[in-house]
Formats: C-alpha cells, structure tokens, sequence
C-alpha cells in the first residue's frame, strides 16, 4: 500500500467523468488499499479515484473511522439507484478543495448500488452522513466539485477562500 498525492481543483483530471471499472482485479485492489490508506493519511472520509488521478468509477469512504471504528466501505462502478425527496444542506469539505467548507444540499437518503472487490454487486441504504459522503464521491466520478453545487455568488465567495488559503495556481501545477 501507498499514500498517493491528492490531486487540488483546478486540476483537469478532477472535471472529467470517469470510465467503469468493470470486474475487478489485482490493479484494482491495489488502487483500492492504496486510496483507503492515502484517505485516513489525508485524513479524510472519503476519496474518489480521480482525486489521485485515476479517471474511473470507484470511490472509498469510511464514515466512522475518526470515531475509533474502522468500518471502510469500496465501491465499484457505484450507481445512486434512488435519492429521497427530503434534502437538507450542510457543511462539506473536499480533500481536494483544502481549507474550504460549504454548504451543499444533498438528498437524506439514498440506495447505493456497488460492485465490492470480489466482483459482488451489492445495495445499501444510506442515511445522514453517510448519505452525504456517498453522494459527494459520486459526484467526482461524474467531473462535479463541491463548487459546482454553489450559486454563483456562494461560488465566488468559496472560490475566494481557496485562493487566500494558498490554492495552487495552475502555472505551478504539474
């Protein structure tokens, strides 16, 4: 296992949407243990493949771990198969957003569908937080930032933020 850089907005890796998995293999699960430990390294509860680079659809997440239990969830190929009505808006940051918190409105609930790293399709009800983060995730596999969830004022307020807190500009970027 390794600690992979994490990519920052604006990078043009993060905008893209991401290519399927498929069935899972060594390459896979590699990446995979390598994105859980680079996530509790960050430390963060989530990170989605093309936050270190790799543009196709998986994402982890681990929701309690900062709570003193680990319980990492892996997902392949993930599909939000239903998203309740109710929504409610709050704070999210993005490992690849550092020193940025806003408010993002998000569905309460939703039904996860996810390939795990034996090739097993499974569904999950999520609620609370763990609804939130999954949701956040997916986005980065569909090219969405948190940004992207903000009116244009909110945006500019955030954007604002990230620039004072040391942003990278492009021209440094590799």
């Amino acid at each position: 296992m390794a600690v992979r850089p994490i990519l920052t907005w604006p990078d043009a890796r993060l905008s893209a949407v991401c290519a399927p998995v498929g069935a899972p293999d060594d390459a896979v699960r590699q990446l995979a243990a390598d994105m859980l430990e680079t996530m509790y390294a960050a430390p963060g509860r989530g990170l989605a493949a093309p936050q270190v680079g790799v543009l196709r659809r998986l994402f982890v997440m681990d929701v309690t771990w900062k709570e003193g239990r680990n319980d990492p969830l892996v997902c392949l190929d993930p599909q939000i198969l239903w998203r309740s009505e109710a929504q409610a808006a709050g704070p999210e940051g993005c490992l690849s957003i550092p020193g940025v918190t806003t408010e993002v409105m998000r569905a309460k609930e939703i039904r996860l569908g996810y390939t795990d790293l034996t090739g097993q399709r499974h569904e999950a009800h999520l609620t609370g937080f763990a609804a939130i983060r999954a949701q956040h995730e997916y986005d980065h596999l569909d090219g969405i930032m948190t940004f992207d969830r903000l009116t244009p004022q909110a945006r500019q307020v955030a954007e604002e933020v990230y620039a004072a807190y040391g942003a990278p500009s492009s021209e440094t970027r590799a």
